[in-house]
């Protein structure tokens, strides 16, 4: 019994830090920055990708002025 109560202690606390004993950012200030930004316009870029995907960037025909759809 005691074996199975410390096994499952050790357990809890292992999966407790999963990610904090390999952190994911540089603990330098400089280089934390460029990835917390390559980072944020990864996610910022989503959206774009999306649109044009579904072609949702392109044009509409049904408005009143004239517009090229092509090149």
């Amino acid at each position: 019994m005691r074996k199975l109560v410390l096994g499952t202690m050790a357990a809890v606390c292992l999966l407790s830090n999963t990610g904090c004993v390999v952190p994911i950012y540089s603990p330098d200030r400089t280089r934390r920055m460029e990835q917390l930004l390559s980072t944020s316009e990864n996610l910022r870029m989503i959206t774009d990708e999306w649109e044009r995907a579904w072609l949702l960037d392109m044009p509409s025909h049904i408005s009143r002025y004239r517009v090229h759809g092509g090149m």
